[in-house]
């Protein structure tokens, strides 16, 4: 008779933690965006920035002049928020692939996709392709999505398995950044090149509100799939062999969440370019906090890469202000040593 009651309590108890973690993580993340948009050259406070939120939403008169207002609804806003999707995304990515290919060490761009997206974005800039229809971030975005096709084709040749898909992203990588410098080195002048170069390592600076919605819905749908997937995911983490015995399709769950996660890729990167690192250790961060569980590890996972990148972002554009850090030098930097510290953790738990 007391086992019923004290289980109902331990899961009431256990419900209650997960909605205290997941209201402090939204807590931090909206005080992390309004704090951001503070720092730099103009004088703008908190209470400043949610004035301006409320008035362009309509919920009141913002007390700004026209220029305070601008900066931080056209400039500073939308490169926050994008920073925000673009953490929450490509470390919800590196969350999923490293379940599903059982690797520890995969991360968003083991597709390829962050290659294809260069090579199609300098084929814009440089040569023009696309005849003016095709912006940089159309370039990057289709050029993503051959390169993930030419990752299918290659794996389902080789016989589909994960270390094949693998093996096929690297493939890919290397053919499309060979591809990108060869373009680069025989068609683009030093100016161009000097662009490219920033646009290659990772940069926000050109985030407008198409970027963060177009983001954001990318966003919000690969992760209502891969959450409809979780349970699935925690399967794979014991195999292709577990999974199968417990009733998952295999192949169709690899493909749709390969797909998913490709897309979802694809589209922060033709916004932001190539920001690394945060696929690959933010998740192993997230593990410490909510265990294996995809249902919990997802959404904190999203949570703290979004917090992570507002404040790399931040640091990116102030530390040498008025010149700019491209964010995925500062991600590289902070992310060799902390993705060391996850290793050693890891090793020490053994």
């Amino acid at each position: 008779m007391t086992g019923a009651p004290s289980a109902s309590l331990a899961a009431a108890v256990g419900g209650l933690r997960r909605a205290l973690l997941w209201s402090s993580g939204l807590a931090l993340l909206c005080a992390s965006v309004a704090v951001a948009i503070t720092i730099g050259p103009a004088d703008i406070a908190v209470g400043d920035v949610w004035s301006a939120v409320a008035a362009h939403l309509g919920w009141g008169q913002a007390e700004l002049t026209p220029l305070r207002d601008g900066i931080v609804w056209n400039l500073r806003l939308p490169r926050t928020l994008l920073a925000a999707v673009c953490g929450a995304g490509l470390a919800v990515c590196g969350a999923v692939m490293q379940s599903l290919l059982r690797n520890p060490l995969a991360d968003p761009f083991v597709l390829g996709v962050s290659s294809g997206a260069s090579t199609g974005a300098v084929l814009v800039v440089v040569l023009g392709a696309g005849g003016g229809l095709l912006s940089v971030s159309g370039g990057a975005f289709l050029g993503a999505l051959v390169s993930f096709a030419l990752v299918l084709l290659l794996s389902h040749t080789l016989g589909g398995t994960t270390d094949r898909v693998v093996l096929a992203g690297v493939a890919a990588m290397q053919l499309f950044s060979a591809l990108t410098s060869f373009v680069v080195m025989t068609a683009a002048d030093a100016e161009t090149t000097r662009g490219i170069l920033f646009w290659l390592l990772g940069s926000l600076s050109g985030a407008d509100w198409t970027d963060v919605t177009a983001g954001a819905a990318a966003l919000v749908v690969a992760l209502v799939v891969c959450l409809g997937h979780a349970r699935t995911l925690d399967a794979f983490a014991f195999g292709q062999d577990a999974a199968l015995s417990l009733g998952v399709s295999v192949a169709r769950t690899r493909l749709v969440l390969l797909c998913t996660t490709a897309l979802l890729t694809a589209a922060l990167v033709s916004s932001a370019g190539a920001i690394g690192f945060v696929g690959l250790v933010l998740p192993h961060a997230a593990r410490v906090l909510t265990g294996p569980g995809h249902t919990r590890l997802l959404p904190a996972t999203a949570l703290t890469g979004a917090v992570f990148l507002v404040w790399v972002d931040t640091l990116a554009r102030t530390v040498l202000d008025p010149q700019e850090v491209p964010v995925g030098v500062v991600t590289s930097l902070i992310g060799v040593p902390a993705f060391v510290a996850v290793l050693y953790r890891a090793k020490g738990t053994r």
